[in-house]
């Protein structure tokens, strides 16, 4: 699948690549990403080129992760300014977080992400879950994106109920964060949570 772009009102959803790397490696030398994912630690340059330039194409062209940077669009006034300038870029340059879509099994994908220091408490990684996932249910064809985290990580549980996700439990030892077993909470969204149609019927469990 080629890389596409997403927009929404504040946020650029893009590809990174290798003019991208420098940003990552930035973002991610916050300990509270090393500490809550499974990024390597400590994170070396060698990581984030491997990231931009080999993982994230290949996930793309293999049609099994769909992973997006979420950057910051332009105010107005800096379009204007760009534009007088000759530049056409709409925004895309100041990383705000990162965001991975990784199919799982059919018509199922784990959803990821982080967001840069700087930028947390601003709403942006649930204003960019919300769009991939509309994508992802529309037009890749998946029916259910769950998220999963390191139980304790309530940054990433607040994200994911912010955004419409169903918490459905506890699984032990069911993440591996640097050679550790560790326990998660997993949550869901389906295509109906927003008001979108499945691919398939789904009928649920009578409640008991």
């Amino acid at each position: 699948m080629e890389p596409v772009t997403l927009t929404t009102d504040r946020l650029l959803l893009r590809t990174v690549g290798p003019l991208d790397t420098q940003a990552v490696y930035d973002a991610v030398q916050d300990p509270d990403i090393q500490r809550w994912t499974t990024v390597p630690s400590p994170y070396l340059p060698e990581h984030a080129s491997g990231f931009t330039e080999q993982l994230v194409p290949d996930g793309w062209a293999q049609g099994s992760m769909f992973t997006f940077g979420v950057f910051l669009r332009a105010t107005e006034g800096a379009r204007e300014d760009r534009a007088g300038s000759g530049a056409g870029d709409e925004g895309g340059r100041e990383l705000a977080g990162m965001l991975g879509l990784t199919m799982r099994s059919l018509g199922v994908a784990e959803i990821g992400f982080w967001a840069a220091k700087e930028h947390r408490g601003r709403g942006h990684v649930t204003e960019a879950t919300l769009a991939a996932c509309r994508w992802i249910f529309t037009e890749v064809g998946v029916d259910r994106v769950e998220w999963r985290a390191e139980v304790g990580n309530g940054a990433s549980r607040a994200v994911a109920e912010r955004a419409g996700f169903t918490m459905e439990g506890t699984l032990r030892a069911a993440i591996n964060n640097k050679g550790v077993r560790r326990d998660c909470w997993v949550g869901s969204l389906l295509p109906s949570d927003l008001s979108l149609p499945s691919t398939a019927p789904y009928l649920p469990a009578r409640a008991r």
